[in-house]
């Protein structure tokens, strides 16, 4: 019998055990991972493709190709889509990054073969029906007037445009940009893009030899390639130089700050401890920015900071939004905290805290086979696999002191950051 007196036992969190994908390729080219899970009725299908840029930079294009993705094909009006996946209860949704545009499917497997040829239309035979292109427009251009208002907004805006220049990760989205989006141009993206040599597609569930062979019909069989796809292009960026842009507006009741620089991705050895360190320093409720800037100081609601790791490039940055006669106070006390963190070591009881957070954390993600995938395709396309999480556990176990102090002067130094501020420095 259970003795509720007596606590569990506890260990630390060792290996985790991630599930190794079979790998097919379709003659088209179509790289398949396959995650298995028999006793699984849902199956999700991810159609992933790599952005391509042919001479021009212009990511407004692809944000809009994704979210057009559904609205029409040769055969279908996007009313007749959304009734065909809705009537079998399936879910489709079309998803943008900085360098992947995807398409991904839930449904039951019983109806995975009434659905899958709706989603073969649309990645075959989309039209981007100029009626649905301008409502695209309005409403975009309707919802960026009112975002423009936002000082958090305009502030993450700047950031990605000093940070990145005229790269696609870069480039933010105007008026003026969204009139010259035009069909023509969104067809041809669409024709380059989507291909099957370019696609990637991710199937995790109950995925048996009869749904395979269903999938292979429809995306090899009858999915040919049209163009050849050029290799991807990586962007070019601008050398950073590190600055502080001020946007004043006289009225504003909160400044909105984002600090940031640009940095290492995750195929860089040092990404696993970086991320300790920046985890310490603001990546979760117990971080010292939140200590001193919120429970202490009451400058904020939130603040926080992350690593963020895109294909040809990374990323630091620290985002808050505090009262404007705290905007300068704010700034002061954050310098203070890269100090503290590259000049005295960190208590190691603060550290143990942080690796059971992350470990928890890592351990706490994987949910089920969807959670296995997402964790593949973290790493996939930075050229990495699953062996990445063995290693990444194994230095988030073993930071000591001396290293949060070696990441710490070598990645945090407050007078390299980009210091956006758009509100009022008091």
């Amino acid at each position: 019998m259970l003795d509720r007196a007596e606590a569990p036992s506890r260990h630390e969190i060792q290996d985790i055990d991630l599930i190794r994908p079979d790998e097919v390729i379709f003659d088209n080219g179509v790289r398949v991972f396959i995650f298995r899970a028999p006793t699984q009725e849902l199956i999700k299908a991810e159609f992933i493709f790599q952005n391509i840029f042919d001479g021009s930079e212009d990511s407004l294009l692809h944000t809009c190709a994704s979210h057009m993705l559904k609205e029409g094909t040769k055969t279908r009006t996007g009313a007749q889509i959304a009734e065909e996946i809705d009537f079998y209860g399936a879910y489709l949704m079309p998803e943008y990054s900085f360098d992947q545009t995807a398409l991904t499917l839930y449904s039951l497997n019983k109806h995975l073969n009434a659905v899958l040829p709706v989603v073969h239309d649309i990645l075959s035979a989309a039209i981007f029906p100029e009626e649905e292109l301008e409502t695209y427009i309005r409403n975009n251009k309707q919802t960026l007037q009112i975002s423009l208002q936002k000082n958090e907004y305009v502030a993450r805006r700047l950031f990605f445009k000093n940070l990145f220049g005229e790269s696609r990760y870069g480039r933010v989205p105007t008026e003026e940009a969204y009139d010259k989006l035009n069909r023509d141009d969104l067809i041809a993206l669409y024709q380059k893009q989507i291909q099957p040599q370019n696609c990637t597609l991710i199937l995790s569930g109950n995925i048996t030899d009869d749904v395979l062979k269903h999938v292979r019909a429809l995306f090899d069989v009858q999915w040919a390639n049209t163009v050849d796809t050029n290799s991807i292009v990586a962007p070019k960026f601008p050398v950073f130089v590190p600055s502080t842009v001020m946007e004043t507006r006289a009225d504003a009741l909160q400044s909105a700050i984002r600090l940031g620089i640009p940095t290492i991705n995750r195929v860089h050895p040092d990404f696993p401890a970086i991320q300790f360190v920046n985890t310490l320093l603001g990546g979760y409720f117990g971080s010292r920015l939140m200590r001193n800037i919120r429970e202490d100081k009451g400058f904020t609601y939130s603040i926080g900071s992350a690593f963020a790791s895109l294909q040809h490039t990374g990323f630091f940055t620290i985002a808050t939004e505090v009262g404007v006669d705290s905007t300068q106070a704010t700034l002061v006390e954050i310098e203070k905290e890269f100090t503290i963190l590259r000049e005295t070591a960190a208590p190691e009881e603060e550290i143990a805290l942080v690796k059971n957070y992350i470990l928890g954390s890592v351990l706490g993600s994987i949910e089920s086979v969807f959670s296995h995938a997402d964790k593949f395709k973290a790493v996939y396309f930075y050229g990495l696999d699953i062996s990445y999480y063995t290693r990444y556990n194994e230095i988030i176990r073993n930071m000591t002191a001396a290293d949060v102090q070696r990441i710490a002067n070598t990645y945090f130094d407050y007078n390299n950051l980009l210091k956006i501020v758009v509100g009022r420095n008091n």
